[in-house]
C-alpha cells in the first residue's frame, strides 16, 4: 500500500493532477499505521500480518 502510494504521489506530481497527489498522501499514511500496528503485534481487521 505505501509501494502504490509513491507511484501515485510521483504520477500526481508529474502529470499535475492533484487527486493523485491526495489519494497518495491517503494511502500512504494508512499503510505506514497498517504497517506499524502490525509491527507491534496488533491484529488489525483479524490478520495479524500485512505483506
Amino acid at each position: 500500500m505505501i509501494i502504490l502510494g509513491v507511484i501515485l504521489l510521483i504520477a500526481g506530481f508529474v502529470f499535475k493532477i492533484s487527486i493523485l497527489w491526495s489519494i497518495g498522501v491517503v494511502l500512504i499514511v494508512i499503510g505506514a499505521v497498517l504497517w506499524i500496528l502490525g509491527a507491534t503485534g496488533h491484529a488489525v481487521g483479524g490478520r495479524s500480518h500485512y505483506y
